[in-house]
């Protein structure tokens, strides 16, 4: 079979000296043997203690023809290749216990029900000084790879169809597959704050009795980069030749940074400082949902001499830019000197420039960004820069677009989508939007791929009312998934076939 042809020699090759040198230099080797016809959540707790114990671990499955063996030894091996806390999964060709005495692992592990019976592998281990541990693993579960395949997995085609806007506004949705195509190669500058997100995947315990406190334990760790290091990782994403200009402090996150965005394709231009680290958001999660976040982080302005090197830095990639964006977290990377610098050359030589400037658990104050095309602020964030919050959401868009001078102001409301307050013709129209995505798994990043996509759209030409509903498509693809990972064309064309293919209103 073809499958046979391709199949991995680490996954087939029961020779010891191959599994040696597999596991060469990675510290302490485990080993579990058994029949594993059908991977079952009791299978995955006993390797997730396995791996936990040790540093490599190392499956081995008995052949065909074995007492109550009913899958193929292939599709068996398969199925382990698949489980990533697996180091290397062998078709064993003698018992486990020769094996052993061959491979000479630092721990076999048994599930419990072998501890009351008789283990040929005492007496092997005893003789070259390995332990037998026994375990069926936790009650409690979490599957690794169902955490990876919630980081991993988009639920597409699940927006909601706001058909009614799109007749308002005469486009249909072969136009936003146009205005997607013309987004590639658009060079995009992105200016603003690197911050790094931690998604720490918890397991409940319960409620200590001690103080009313929720317990959990952490199951495992991933890491992403955020900030203004993802809305360039989302315009590199759709298409864009983004190069991101930014400062980091000096440690492992900045180097984590720069590895990624450069392997997304991303230009990075960091300029270290040393009296900050690099920003770090963790967010503890369990089932599904976000119950604590913990900021690392300073937020003093950068020191003139360093704001100074940014914009002369800047003002040299300017000519061959098409579009900036500021992309202001509000952490120090953009004082109002840098902005206001940056801004005056950006138009001098006609560049567009868009802006958002987020208060989440800090200050912001979007109306410092004068000129721009577009803003797009929350709610929040708009009345917090007007100082109102008594006025009706069409009079705060108003007035900040009056503060502003900017062309276009989407102002985010979350679940009840957003508001348009846009330039057309000699004055200025309202729309509203609902928001496409009713069911979000994680609602971290759906401002910054709104943001990145609408203001891309608006650059190559499209109008307000395309460019605002190819953002929103952005957004409802990045909540269905956990975690800000770039979007692709891809990403955006599932959501756009998906809704054409729905009957009109």
């Amino acid at each position: 079979m073809e499958s046979e042809i391709n199949f991995s020699a680490k996954y087939q090759n029961s020779d010891v000296l191959h599994v040696r040198q597999l596991s060469r230099d990675a510290g302490r080797v485990v080993f579990v043997s058994g029949n594993f016809n059908v991977v079952h959540p009791g299978h995955l707790r006993l390797l997730k203690f396995a791996a936990d114990v040790g540093d490599f671990l190392v499956v081995g499955i008995t052949p065909d023809g074995s007492p109550n063996v009913t899958v193929p030894a292939l599709m068996r091996l398969e199925a382990l290749q698949a489980i990533s806390i697996v180091d290397c999964a062998v078709l064993l060709a003698e018992p486990a216990e020769s094996f052993i005495a061959h491979l000479q692992p630092q721990i076999v592990v048994k599930g419990r029900e072998h501890e009351s019976q008789y283990n040929p592998e005492h007496a092997v281990l005893a003789a070259y000084g390995g332990k037998l541990l026994f375990s069926s693993g936790e009650v409690k579960f979490s599957s690794l790879d169902l955490l990876h395949h919630e980081y991993a997995y988009s639920n597409h085609n699940t927006a909601i169809k706001a058909f009614d806007y799109l007749q308002r506004h005469e486009f249909d949705f072969g136009d936003l597959r146009r205005v997607l195509h013309q987004l590639q190669g658009l060079r995009t500058l992105v200016i603003g704050d690197l911050i790094l997100d931690e998604y720490i995947s918890c397991d409940p315990l319960g409620m200590s009795q001690e103080d009313p406190t929720i317990v959990v334990t952490p199951i495992e760790s991933k890491t992403f980069v955020g900030g203004a290091g993802i809305v360039a990782g989302h315009a590199n994403g759709l298409g864009g030749s983004v190069r991101f200009v930014t400062l980091a402090g000096d440690d492992e996150r900045a180097d984590f940074a720069r590895e990624k965005l450069a392997a997304q394709g991303v230009e990075v231009l960091a300029f270290t400082d040393d009296t900050r680290p690099t920003p770090l958001k963790q967010r503890y999660r369990t089932m599904g949902k976000t119950l604590l976040r913990v900021n690392h982080l300073r937020q003093h302005a950068v020191a003139p001499a360093l704001a100074a090197q940014m914009m002369a830095a800047v003002e040299a990639m300017l000519d061959t830019t098409d579009l900036v964006l500021f992309a202001d977290f509000n952490y120090g990377c953009l004082p109002q000197t840098v902005v206001d610098g940056i801004t005056a050359e950006a138009k001098r030589r006609g560049v567009m420039i868009a802006a958002d400037s987020q208060a989440s658990s800090q200050m912001s104050d979007i109306s410092r960004y004068r000129g721009a095309r577009l803003l797009t602020p929350t709610e929040r964030e708009a009345r917090m820069a007007l100082h109102d919050s008594d006025s009706g959401l069409v009079v705060v868009a108003e007035k900040l677009q009056q503060k502003t001078g900017a062309e276009n102001v989407v102002v985010t409301l979350g679940s009840e989508g957003l508001l348009l307050h846009a330039h057309e013709g000699a004055k200025f129209r309202t729309d509203q939007l609902p928001a496409l995505n009713t069911s979000p798994r994680d609602v971290a990043g759906a401002g910054d791929s709104l943001f990145a996509s609408t203001a891309m759209a608006l650059c190559t030409g499209a109008d307000i009312w395309r460019s605002t509903y190819l953002g929103s498509l952005a957004a409802a693809c990045q909540v269905s998934r956990v975690g800000n990972t770039p979007l692709t064309p891809q990403d955006m064309l599932a959501e756009i076939d998906g809704q054409r293919d729905a009957p009109t209103a």
